[in-house]
């Protein structure tokens, strides 16, 4: 009988501890192995700072990302513009809580295999017509809702009218590693991870070139559930937020890659929501 007693209480114990921890997610927007390592590092400052275990959970795509945090499986999430309103959707009461410095003014590149004869122009690039196009993930802000207003603003029509053929690469490393080789000729790229991979010396620029930068839109964002006070204790999404803007560590900002992190509201994703209303993906979770 003590054996018994014993063993479930050591259970409720684990149930417990499981139920204390905060964990977050992030939208698998590059390689897996470079995501891994760069969330566990935040998660072991998170610790630190919020004085309770903090965990990183990796997912496969957008859509398991907003169905993470939907479900109460994570509390926290690193959304795209796109992914953060379609989450916070889902759950009354969220805040996009901070964003990267930059993300206030995010940028898609428009890139083509040089093969294509195309060549960088301040317009948006109308000779795309007719060209083989890949966008990143379907939940992508800069993968695919942006390039796709911009696409029907421009040309009038929607991707499968103009184009050859369309496809969803699933990240930006994968669409840059497609137009490289040629396995599509035109492709629409996250400019941070564009700009990484440069300077990784992943790209190789007599093969793929930017052809055209988007006009800026706000991007990236953390976003914490409603009900993080009622879970954690009174204050503690303001402890969440505190701890993000206080991220000073040049190596852990690095990794993003993001100069710093600054304040964000749910208002600042306005455009973002119009946007995928205006052309009907705000609740499409292909």
């Amino acid at each position: 009988m003590f054996k018994k007693l014993l063993a479930a209480t050591l259970l409720l114990a684990s149930f417990s501890a499981l139920a204390d921890t905060f964990t977050f997610t992030a939208i698998p927007d590059e390689d897996e192995a470079r995501l891994q390592e760069r969330f566990n590092k935040v998660a072991t400052y998170l610790t630190a700072q919020l004085g309770v275990e903090v965990k990183y959970i990796p997912v496969k795509s957008y859509v398991a990302a907003v169905t993470a945090f939907r479900n109460d499986q994570v509390q926290l999430a690193w959304f795209g513009g796109l992914s953060g309103v379609r989450a916070r959707r889902l759950v009354p009461g969220s805040e996009a809580l901070a964003q990267g410095y930059e993300d206030q003014f995010f940028k898609t590149y428009i890139i083509a295999n040089t093969s294509t004869g195309l060549k960088a122009s301040d317009k948006f690039p109308v000779g795309i017509a007719g060209k083989t196009f890949t966008f990143g993930s379907k939940g992508s802000t800069s993968g695919r809702l942006m390039p796709e207003y911009y696409i029907r603003e421009n040309l009038h029509k929607v991707p499968q009218d103009v184009f050859s053929r369309v496809g969803f690469s699933g990240d930006h490393s994968r669409t840059i590693a497609q137009v490289q080789s040629g396995a599509y000729q035109v492709g629409a790229v996250n400019y941070k991870v564009w700009e990484t991979e440069l300077a990784e010396g992943k790209v190789d620029p007599a093969k793929v070139t930017v052809l055209w930068s988007t006009p800026a839109y706000p991007d990236y964002q953390w976003s914490i559930r409603g009900d993080a006070d009622k879970r954690y204790g009174k204050g503690f999404t303001a402890k969440v937020r505190a701890a993000l803007l206080n991220m000073k560590d040049k190596d852990l900002l690095a990794s993003f890659p993001r100069e710093s992190f600054v304040p964000a509201s749910n208002n600042d994703y306005a455009p973002i929501e119009k946007t995928g209303a205006a052309i009907g993906i705000l609740d499409d979770n292909d």
